[in-house]
């Protein structure tokens, strides 16, 4: 199979090694159910409470505040609809952002129809969400405030901290999909006074279909899956023995290796940014300069349209993106960028270009030369 030169680690990050290596005894050696009192039942739970431990670890939280989901989609679904249920005698208006991923908005939309009340907050033009613009929109039937940690599509890291001290201070439960950001930047429960946190294995070098939802103690949630007692009863459903041993030992490696990852990832992205502004006229930075994830480059290219270029990058070997990966085959533009102020135009013309720690310099050289003759080739042909 040809290999890619990959720049989508937003999107997923390949299994490393080492986190194969800890999942493949529970496929087969220790196959047991993590309920079952036999020995194979036994190692399968050491497994999952050793899991629960390191994820704890990595955030600042306790093990028992930590459950396991099927990936940053369902923690999300989970924080929102089971606070939301569970506080209804309280109030029924949520506050959330115009540019959260579609696990949260699509989930508040769906609390509209069954009677809640959202508030969406718009950002400014770098994706910065103002935390005087998130608390102005309090009402006193407000229960929840749901702010990403870091944007999916442009990088832009939230003022995620100073957000859950004011929710805090006016009685309010904080929710923060930390997906993006967990592995890349320091992540801190406690710091940021979140009650809850989505995080997903497969953005940090874990496997797909495994996540976790960190619930403070003493937080009131209903639960999406009935059945079994699994999960402190509240995720019914035998549990994902392999895959959440991947997701303790990939967020593991990755706090221990943060530090180191972060600087080669973020030395690539600029490698590959100013290779591209200093060799194509007419290209713009979507996002911020500062205060961005360290792998991410979101690019507009002037009168190029971005599935065109994203298809001949593929036929080039270089795997990219156009927006979030999560909503790939829509013709609608990206909410976030229409959310910045972009236009149409521009949203189309744009490019996410997101490095990882396993990329070259070579790679990234490779990609800049790509990526001029692709857009230059593209304008000639529609554009004379």
């Amino acid at each position: 199979m040809k290999k890619y030169i990959y720049l989508d680690h937003a999107a997923t990050t390949p299994v490393s090694p080492a986190v194969l290596e800890v999942m493949l005894p529970f496929f087969s050696e220790y196959s047991g159910n993590a309920s079952a009192v036999y020995a194979a039942g036994r190692e399968a739970r050491k497994a999952v409470e050793k899991a629960r431990k390191q994820v704890a670890a990595a955030i600042g939280a306790e093990p028992r505040e930590i459950l396991f989901t099927s990936g940053g989609s369902e923690s999300d679904n989970l924080a929102l609809k089971g606070t939301a249920f569970a506080l209804k005698d309280r109030g029924t208006h949520i506050i959330t952002t115009a540019i959260e991923h579609p696990a949260v908005l699509n989930t508040c939309r769906w609390l509209e129809k069954q009677g809640f009340e959202v508030t969406y907050v718009q950002p400014d033009s770098r994706g910065w969400i103002s935390p005087e613009k998130v608390m102005s929109a309090v009402r006193n039937n407000t229960v929840l405030i749901s702010v990403m940690t870091a944007n999916n599509e442009i990088g832009t890291i939230e003022p995620v901290a100073e957000i859950g001290r004011s929710a805090h201070e006016k009685g309010i439960l904080f929710h923060t999909d930390a997906v993006q950001a967990v592995g890349s930047i320091p992540v801190s429960v406690n710091e940021w006074n979140a009650d809850l946190l989505s995080l997903s294995a497969h953005k940090f070098y874990g496997p797909k279909g495994i996540g976790a939802l960190f619930i403070r103690r003493g937080t009131r949630i209903d639960n999406l899956i009935h059945g079994g007692e699994q999960e402190r009863g509240l995720r019914a459903g035998t549990e994902n023995v392999p895959c959440i041993a991947g997701l303790g030992k990939a967020i593991e490696e990755a706090v221990n290796h943060m530090d180191e990852n972060a600087r080669k990832a973020a030395s690539l992205r600029d490698r590959l940014a100013d290779g591209i502004l200093r060799n194509i006229p007419g290209v713009s930075i979507n996002g911020p300069e500062e205060n961005r994830l360290p792998n991410n480059c979101s690019m507009r290219f002037e009168r190029i349209d971005g599935e065109a270029l994203l298809l001949r990058l593929d036929l080039a070997g270089i795997a990219a993106s156009s927006g979030s990966a999560c909503t790939s085959g829509s013709q609608e533009i990206s909410h976030v960028l229409r959310a910045v102020g972009l236009t149409e135009e521009e949203a189309r013309s744009s490019l996410r270009l997101t490095t990882g720690p396993d990329n070259t310099e070579a790679e990234i050289d490779t990609a800049v030369q790509t990526i001029s003759d692709i857009v230059k080739d593209l304008r000639s042909l529609y554009h004379g």
